[in-house]
């Protein structure tokens, strides 16, 4: 009894405690680099004089990204509607749902790690033919009643199921981080949607004063036309000019009601529920100072590397289940209860009656099945590090674009400013010189022309320092840290007994169904 009682406490510990199968998952190593391009990164961006969005932007290594990024545009109104599409809009909930669903699989899964203990009662009445004994007579009725305990388990000897928790688990965080991306992506693209709105009112506006300036210079050449003054040709080059002006104009309106749909349904709208709000680029700032994070902060920062990183653990626990699956699997049973003639008599001495046992099954042939499954586990967690390893590509691929996009759509901006100030010039010049007599009709129909054209491109240089603005906050990853409008209904939370609540116990609507 002394050489085998050791054994036996080191066998049923090691029964109870068990081990973990598989390899225990390690976080990818971070990236090393310390920069998005080839050559150093300016210190700050061009300016472009005083209008909107002409402003130098610095950027600022050690700047961290809060958790409301698009309050640094200033806009009252545009704060608005970003909380209201973080409310309102059906992505978020099912986002949530999909997280309160990976979570409350997550606690399920752990209730595998316990004994499971089911309460038994019956009772039965019985007649007892003499028939059947070969006799005569009325036969006999009697009752037998039982109650029980019974108890399962199955012990986590090699850890399969531990690996299938942690498996859970870390769906669950990623099904958290792509709430996190859902909340980001939203918030990014009612930024930009409020961006494209004020630019293409802008862009409207402008085409109508052309329009209204065409309209003036043609009724002068006409009457120039009239007094002999003027060409027949010089009346039609004008009248084409104003109706390729006009034709440009239903083609913005129709992008600026699309957009305005798009808003709609950001914010959870439908369109007909628009109720018209407008922006202007001279009415939103453009922040000054612009975070860029280090590379091996970057990857902690994104939503979508997190849970990329996240389905990569899921996978390697899956590996561990795999191989816990080819191991012996162990079963303990055991049953507390009483067997009497009646319920009056359960309780009285030698009533009682119980059992343990003990069982292990082991696969012995299976075709190769559960071989064939660990090695597709493992090949499922070559597939998920290959997925990271894009994500991550793709995350810095992102930054870079929007460091490039910031300084080139900067000095895109001064010459477009410098190019219409001089295209302002030569207008002015040539209706000067036109009316004297010293230039053609023609070269005045040019300046005009390139006037327009100048304009409108200024303008959708200045909506794109705002965009790429944006498009940076939401490359490094929106701050989502620093959130603290986290909806406690997307946490989940475990629960202790079997029984669902008693307002759970209805009949589902027809929604749900």
């Amino acid at each position: 009894m002394r050489m085998r009682s050791p054994f036996l406490v080191a066998f049923t510990t090691a029964l109870l405690a068990g081990c973990s199968s598989g390899p225990d998952f390690e976080r990818p190593a971070k990236p090393t680099s310390t920069s998005y391009t080839p050559e150093a990164l300016a210190p700050r961006t061009s300016s472009a004089g005083n209008g909107p969005g002409a402003e130098a932007q610095s950027f600022v290594p050690t700047m961290d990204i809060p958790g409301e990024w698009w309050t640094l545009f200033h806009s009252p109104l545009l704060d608005t509607l970003v909380r209201e599409a973080l409310k309102a809009n059906p992505d978020i909930d099912a986002a949530q749902a999909a997280l309160r669903q990976a979570r409350e699989n997550f606690y399920a899964q752990q209730g595998s790690l316990f004994p499971t203990i089911t309460g038994n009662g019956q009772g039965t009445q019985q007649l007892a033919s003499p028939a059947a004994q070969g006799q005569t007579g009325t036969g006999v009725i009697y009752g037998v009643t039982t109650a029980s305990l019974n108890v399962s388990y199955s012990p986590d000897v090699f850890g399969g199921v531990r690996r299938q928790v942690e498996s859970k688990e870390a769906l669950a965080e990623v099904q958290r981080f792509q709430l996190e991306a859902t909340y980001l992506s939203l918030s990014s693209n009612v930024v930009v949607s409020a961006i494209n709105l004020a630019s293409l009112q802008a862009q409207i506006n402008a085409t109508q004063d052309i329009i209204r300036i065409l309209e003036n210079s043609l009724g002068v050449v006409r009457r120039q036309f009239d007094l002999g003054g003027a060409s027949r040709a010089d009346v039609l080059a004008q009248e084409a000019t104003l109706t390729q002006t006009r034709a440009t104009l239903p083609p913005l309106q129709k992008q600026l009601a699309q957009e305005r749909n798009q808003l709609m349904r950001l914010v959870g709208r439908s369109p007909d529920q628009d109720r018209g709000e407008s922006f202007d680029l001279a009415k939103l700032k453009l922040p000054q100072d612009l975070p860029v994070s280090l590379p091996s902060q970057l990857v902690e920062q994104r939503p979508d590397v997190r849970a990329a990183e996240a389905q990569l653990q899921s996978a390697s626990a899956d590996i561990g289940v795999a191989v816990a699956n080819q191991m012996p699997q162990f079963t303990i049973t055991g049953a507390l209860g009483f067997t009497s003639g009646g319920l009056g008599s359960l309780l009285v001495p030698g009533a009682g009656v119980w059992s343990i046992g003990l069982g292990i099954a082991q696969t012995i042939i299976d075709g190769a099945r559960l071989d064939h499954q660990r090695k597709a586990a493992i090949a499922a967690y070559e597939r998920a590090a290959a997925q990271y390893k894009g994500t991550v590509l793709s995350a810095f691929q992102d930054v870079a674009n929007a460091l490039r996009a910031l300084q080139a759509d900067a000095d895109s901006l001064r010459a477009q400013v410098e190019a219409e100030q001089t295209a302002a010039a030569s207008l002015r010049l040539s209706e000067q010189q036109y009316q004297l007599g010293g230039v053609s009709y023609l070269i005045l129909l040019n300046a005009q022309q390139t006037y327009q054209t100048a304009l409108i491109n200024r303008l959708k240089a200045q909506a794109a320092r705002y965009a790429d603005t944006a498009a940076l906050f939401q490359a490094l990853g929106g701050g989502w840290w620093n959130r603290t409008d986290v909806d406690p209904k997307s946490m989940g939370k475990p629960g202790y007994f079997a029984l669902p609540p008693v307002q759970d116990i209805k009949v589902l609507p027809r929604a749900a169904r």
